[in-house]
């Protein structure tokens, strides 16, 4: 369950590059439907097998922190972002929660957000920003990474406020879609009448896409922008929905079952990579569904994301609470940095 000092990111003409991606190849990324964020999948490429071994074991870079979530890499100068939850507290028991930069050889953590509020986080596709879904606010808001300002993104939806958004992915035209469980209301009213939910918004209006699922939990984009995928924690179910142009969805249909679906993430080859929180594994399909594998990272997996120079190392944030960590392990195609 999902339960300072300024930031610098580095972008070329407004897109965010990865290694070995062209401006050729963005310009031709332009050309396609909205989806990954330009450069994060280079095009007309042909990937081998993601994992060198069906069961694949992933080492512990650092614990010892109380619930870790959300991790997203920030390709230049090259670190992770990612969210630490703390106990409930006051009286309506809502979840404080720190943004944890981890910043690799030498490796070194430390707080960039005392107060951030989140839980899930993207990169906005001009890697200027972070998008967070912020159970503090019930909303989903906005980091600049610049100087870390916070702006609102979605705060409610037809006048009713959220129960506590969860995770997030981001289209290369600036969609957002998130997931709205009840994890983190708390005490707070429930001005959703028992609905948990998941949200598109565009531009400044908010859309529902579905709230006939049972806490909606981690929530990713394939790379092409064509299937939203979406975790239903309460149901042990991952489903799938086709995304049009516009960025409106079709029927869900189930993509894979696991226990305890968390967070997700896709590769370029279109895999999908999920966090289980039960059996503390990531398990990995193929685009068709076909499982290919599980990498194992201990009890409490939460989510995963790919970073790294080469963007192949798979962080996955997990632990049991209060000795919650972040893991890696290097994989044979390069994905999405959350």
């Amino acid at each position: 369950m999902k339960t300072r000092s300024a930031l610098v990111a580095v972008s070329t003409a407004g897109l965010l590059l990865v290694a070995g991606t062209t401006a050729a190849t963005v310009a031709h990324a332009a050309d396609l439907p909205p989806g990954a964020p330009p450069g994060v999948c280079p095009v007309d490429t042909e990937h081998g097998p993601p994992l060198a071994s069906p069961t694949t074991t992933a080492s512990r870079l650092f614990g010892a922190r109380t619930f870790l979530e959300g991790p997203v890499w920030v390709a230049d100068p090259g670190y992770l972002l990612m969210s630490d939850m703390r106990a409930a507290t006051g009286p309506q028991r809502v979840q404080p929660s720190t943004m944890l930069r981890y910043t690799p050889g030498p490796a070194t953590v430390e707080t960039v957000v005392a107060e951030s509020g989140s839980n899930g986080l993207a990169l906005s596709p001009d890697g200027t920003s972070i998008v967070a879904a912020t159970h503090d606010q019930r909303s989903v808001s906005r980091y600049q990474l610049a100087d870390l300002s916070r702006q609102t993104v979605a705060a409610t939806f037809q006048g009713a406020a959220f129960n506590s958004p969860n995770d997030v992915t981001v289209r290369s035209d600036g969609v957002v879609y998130f997931t709205d469980p009840d994890f983190q209301r708390g005490r707070r009213a429930d001005a959703m009448n028992g609905r948990t939910s998941v949200f598109r918004v565009s531009g400044s209006t908010v859309t529902l896409v579905d709230d006939g699922l049972r806490q909606p939990n981690g929530i990713a984009l394939s790379p092409d922008g064509g299937t939203l995928y979406v975790g239903a924690y309460g149901e042990n179910k991952i489903y799938s929905y086709p995304v049009r142009a516009d960025g409106s969805t079709g029927p869900r249909t189930l993509f894979a079952s696991i226990a305890g679906p968390d967070g997700g993430t896709i590769d370029c080859a279109g895999n999908v990579y999920w966090a289980s929180g039960t059996d503390g594994l990531v398990h990995v399909f193929s685009p068709t569904g076909v499982k290919l594998g599980t990498v194992a990272s201990g009890a409490g997996t939460t989510n995963v994301a790919f970073g790294g120079t080469d963007r192949q190392t798979l962080f996955i944030t997990s632990g049991r609470t209060g000795d919650s960590g972040l893991y890696s392990v290097h994989l044979g195609v390069p994905g999405y940095p959350y």
